[in-house]
């Protein structure tokens, strides 16, 4: 058994070869055929809409549309009108006109015996030398023929071009041949030609043409009869219907039009009323919609201008890159877990498609990616049931095996269940026996981790040489904070190599191996205090373990969290001197005061005695005062509103006011014409402030200014407000500076004077900071004066 899982794992990699194979074949097959060409056409016409483009500002349009037609009358028009529309758009000196109209018979002359408009149409379009026209292909019974314009419009023409359409299957125009003719005469594209026109190039230059090729035998040699076409060019629309700017063939009539607007443009006069345009479904069309052909000819010009086109990639390309992306997705799936190839599965649909539209808008080529999607949506099943087919199979033989081994936990089955295991067949046999081996395994592992891990304590299991085999939650959370997140397998006297040594004892020397020595069983059941790195008091314990036999197989090692109990020993001790010194010796003060004033030649003057009463008095009931805010800030009871914070403050400087008086100290307010909203204890932040204040009075010489400053800043997405009270006081000597939120510590110049206080005002200001996840920072220096900073958390909307 020793060679199973290689030889699991040399089939997994052959079933994977096979199929990778497989797959690969059956996307490079879908590439090379038409099967998917429905799907790929959806697919272009999709991205043609996305990858619309601005329209030119030398392109328009003249329509004869529906407006123009209510108010010029009824098709067709004089032949006359068209002239004098040419005349107007000629003064003008526009770079090209395309007149696409068909024009090729006689119009006749006029009722009155004067000339047709023939003539005047074709003086007109010779005095422009810019002028289009086209030439239409048509049945004539044994197969297509031209339709030329009339012979004394075509003379009249710089050049002519055809005006053919070329609808795919589906019936949607996506690409044009740029020459086409008959009998061995070409014409170029009707668009090609006002290009040519207008860069007064040679017409229709092959050596700079777009598109694909005919084969050599269609375009090379005539054929009688034969509409020969050649450089198919797929179009890449700009957009949609109404895409180029368009103007009423009336309004330019009418002379509604300034002279000077077609100056330096292509002109295109075409019909786009209802009923009479040319028009055709293209692939930026709406649903069931159509575009004109004088805009489809406007997309083809702008096309030309901007040498922009769409080449179809070769087959071969095609498949390569299909097949490349449906690689990827193949190495996913011998490479990650299920979860993360499903993932890189959608990534890869994603890709192929994201890829196939930056081909085209980028580069101008069609690259369909259908044959990819395809196999990527059948590739994953088939190869997540091939997996899951060899795990059941695997997974059944090793459980049966596991259901054979001795079990460790009492199991109680019923008598019907060892019945019913002979009537049922094989595969039936092996689910019961992973559920079986499965309830064991579980069980197990419920019952140690249960005792573990309801252990209050970080707790250690090691072996007899202290390496841990189990450590609870608590244990792992306490050595992730240390640093250490690997507990289980580490060595148990280097996890505590940084632990301070313990305190002394009877012992002359102490090493952590003696923890896991019986020798010192008796001392470490009653622990070493310790401190760790973080300067926590830990209390560490050990106890040896025994198996059923009295033989030593481990260490129960446990860490027990004292640091609290000793912080609470100590603010004991500080309480008591605090209650023993500062709250007696006033109450001192006053009996002797009491017992003085009994004698009539220790008596003081009733005044004085009134004010050493008062004084004593005041300094006990501020002593209380602070020690019951100080027990509120560390309580649990807080009611936070939503307030402006400017009011708080407005608050706090008011109340100081007095104080500040007394010295002649001005307290100044620097407040931005904004709201500072946050949600705090307004009583309690209010008592912070007046801590501040009272300090900043306290420790600053008469004839002062305090200022009280209030900003919003934004750090990343949180806005903070930031109130900064600056005073002109001694300042703390940096060498007390880190005591400043310490209980009981004053601070004091040679220059101040003396201040009573007994040093919890700002261990006060903590607290309350604290709760409010608000921060605290200061800067000072002797004779320089304070700066303290305050950062609530602001509470935006």
């Amino acid at each position: 058994m020793a060679n199973a899982p290689l030889q699991v794992k040399h089939i997994a990699f052959r079933e994977w070869l096979i199929l990778s194979c497989l797959l690969m074949a059956l996307t490079a097959a879908l590439s090379f055929s038409n099967v998917l060409s429905r799907f790929n056409m959806v697919l272009y016409d999709h991205f043609m809409q996305i990858n619309s483009h601005e329209a030119r500002d030398d392109i328009l349009i003249v329509a004869i549309d529906d407006f123009s037609l209510s108010e010029l009358g009824k098709w067709p028009w004089p032949r006359q009108r068209h002239a004098e529309l040419l005349n107007k758009i000629n003064a003008a000196q526009p770079l090209a006109i395309g007149l696409d109209m068909v024009l090729p018979e006689e119009e006749g002359n006029n009722p009155d015996g004067s000339p047709s408009g023939d003539q005047a149409l074709a003086n007109a379009i010779a005095q422009s030398n810019r002028v289009v026209l086209p030439v239409v292909s048509a049945s004539a019974g044994k197969g297509l023929a031209a339709t030329l314009p009339l012979p004394l419009l075509a003379s009249s023409a710089r050049q002519i071009g055809h005006n053919s359409i070329e609808l795919d299957p589906d019936g949607v125009l996506r690409s044009v041949f740029l020459r086409e003719g008959i009998k061995g005469e070409w014409w170029p594209h009707f668009a090609l030609a006002l290009k040519d026109v207008g860069q007064n190039s040679a017409a229709g230059t092959e050596k700079y043409l777009p598109g694909e090729r005919r084969p050599a035998g269609l375009h090379n040699t005539p054929q009688p009869g034969t509409w020969q076409r050649d450089y198919q060019m797929h179009i890449p629309f700009y957009g949609d219907k109404g895409h180029f700017r368009t103007i009423p063939y009336v309004s330019v009539l009418r002379g509604e039009v300034p002279a000077d607007y077609f100056k330096g443009k292509y002109v295109l006069v075409g019909t786009t009323a209802v009923g009479m345009a040319d028009s055709f479904p293209t692939p930026v069309s709406d649903t069931e919609g159509s575009i004109p052909g004088v805009e489809i000819n406007a997309n083809i010009l702008a096309s030309l201008l901007d040498e922009r086109s769409i080449r179809f990639a070769l087959l071969w390309q095609v498949a390569l890159y299909n097949v490349a992306i449906l690689s990827l997705a193949l190495m996913a799936y011998q490479m990650l877990s299920p979860r993360k190839a499903l993932i890189t599965t959608g990534m890869l649909f994603l890709l192929a498609i994201t890829g196939s539209l930056l081909f085209m808008r980028y580069l101008g080529v069609w690259l369909p990616s259908s044959s990819a999607l395809v196999s990527l949506l059948i590739a994953y099943p088939i190869w997540s049931w091939r997996r899951l087919e060899a795990a059941i199979q695997y997974l059944g033989e090793e459980f049966s095996l596991l259901e054979k081994e001795p079990h460790l936990l009492p199991e109680f089955v019923e008598d019907e269940q060892k019945q019913d295991v002979a009537l049922t067949d094989t595969l039936e046999n092996s689910i019961n026996a992973m559920r079986m081996a499965a309830n064991r395994v579980r069980d197990l592992r419920q019952f140690i981790s249960d005792s573990l891990a309801s252990l209050p304590d970080a707790t250690l299991v090691t072996t007899t040489d202290g390496n841990v085999l189990l450590s609870n939650q608590a244990a792992r959370a306490y050595f992730a904070g240390l640093g250490m997140p690997k507990v289980n397998d580490a060595l148990l006297p280097y996890l505590f190599a940084q632990m301070s040594p313990p305190q002394a004892n009877d012992q002359t020397s102490f090493s952590w191996w003696d923890i896991l020595d019986l020798k010192h069983t008796a001392n470490m059941k009653l622990g070493i205090e310790v401190r760790d790195p973080k300067l926590q008091d830990v209390l560490i314990k050990s106890a040896p373990c025994y198996n059923a036999d009295k033989v030593l197989v481990g260490w129960i090692v446990s860490i027990i969290n004292i640091t609290a109990i000793r912080a609470a020993e100590r603010s004991r001790d500080e309480t008591l001197h605090f209650i023993s010194h500062d709250m007696r010796a006033p109450q001192a003060s006053i009996l002797a005061l009491l017992e003085m004033q009994k004698e009539t030649a220790t008596a003081l003057p009733a005044d004085e005695f009134m004010a050493r009463i008062e004084k004593a008095s005041r300094i006990t009931l501020g002593l209380a005062d602070n020690f019951v805010q100080l027990a509120r800030a560390e309580s649990q009871d807080y009611r936070f509103d939503e307030v402006d914070f400017q009011n708080v403050l407005m608050d706090a400087t008011e109340e100081m006011w007095s104080l500040a008086k007394s010295k002649n100290i001005r307290i100044k307010t620097d407040i931005p014409d904004a709201e500072f909203p946050a949600r705090i204890d307004r009583s309690l932040v209010t008592r912070v402030l007046t801590n501040l204040l009272s300090n900043a009075i306290k420790y600053s010489p008469r004839d002062t200014t305090i200022t009280c400053r209030l900003s919003l800043e934004q750090h990343l997405a949180d806005a903070v407000i930031v109130c900064s009270i600056i005073d002109q006081g001694y300042g703390i000597p940096r060498a007390e500076q880190n005591k400043l939120f310490q209980r009981f510590q004053r601070f004091k110049t040679n220059e101040q004077p003396k201040n009573d206080g007994v040093g919890l005002g700002m261990v006060f200001v903590k607290a309350v900071l604290d709760r409010h996840h608000a921060k605290i920072d200061f800067t000072s220096a002797p004779n320089e004066g304070s700066t303290f900073n305050l950062r609530f958390p602001a509470s935006l909307v």
